[in-house]
């Protein structure tokens, strides 16, 4: 939390002075580096959530790569790219964040990845998808009923594209299908997805359309 903790709050907190210290790291700075971060604390927090992690007493049980160490939790469901679905995980965060910094929150990416496939009619009916947004939607709401100040809420992503995590085009996250595979071929024909037109009703009745 330490990155949250300089940007909100305008200094280095004491823990990672501290860890800094014990493992030898030494901050490069400029003159006047530290009064910058001082007087310029964020307004608000944006921030991505697609999935959970737990916690383990067993360094050997840590996921590699990630700057949170975590492992899995066996009780959830996982997407087909191993991702943890954790809806209420969202609404902890949110709760998390606003107690820890009294600021606003934005959620700027939130999305399942899939490997979607066109049925007999050339539709796309991706209910996994809608599934995944309508519960992690729900779960914001109840964060705001919490007393979070959620600023906003923007999905990854709108239009299907090479995923970042992975380079592939066959992990897709958007509302409208992209003929474009992973080896390159594709007409790039746009097709909307059952999801589309899910999430312009949500929009349009301002989320009174969620199911619980």
């Amino acid at each position: 939390m330490f990155f949250g903790d300089v940007q909100t709050r305008g200094k280095y907190p004491g823990y990672m002075l501290r860890y800094f210290r014990e493992n030898s790291i030494e901050l490069t700075m400029e003159d006047g580096d530290l009064e910058t971060i001082a007087n310029a604390s964020v307004d608000f927090i944006s921030f991505s959530y697609y999935a959970s992690g737990c916690a383990s007493a067993d360094p050997k049980q840590k996921e590699v790569g990630n700057i949170v160490d975590s492992v899995p939790n066996p009780y959830l469901e996982k997407s087909q790219w191993g991702w943890l679905i954790d809806p209420k995980g969202l609404r902890v965060l949110l709760n998390f964040l606003y107690d820890r910094y009294q600021k606003p929150l934005f959620i700027v990416e939130n999305g399942l990845g899939a490997r979607d496939e066109l049925d007999a009619n050339g539709e796309i009916q991706d209910d996994y998808r809608i599934a995944y947004l309508n519960d992690h939607l729900v779960q914001a709401r109840e964060a705001v009923a919490d007393g979070v100040e959620l600023m906003g809420f923007t999905s990854w992503g709108p239009i299907d594209l090479v995923a970042n995590s992975t380079a592939e085009m066959s992990k897709r996250y958007g509302f409208i299908y992209v003929d474009r595979h992973d080896d390159g071929t594709g007409t790039l024909e746009r097709k909307r997805k059952k999801s589309f037109y899910w999430y312009q009703s949500v929009i349009s009745s301002n989320g009174q359309s969620l199911t619980e």
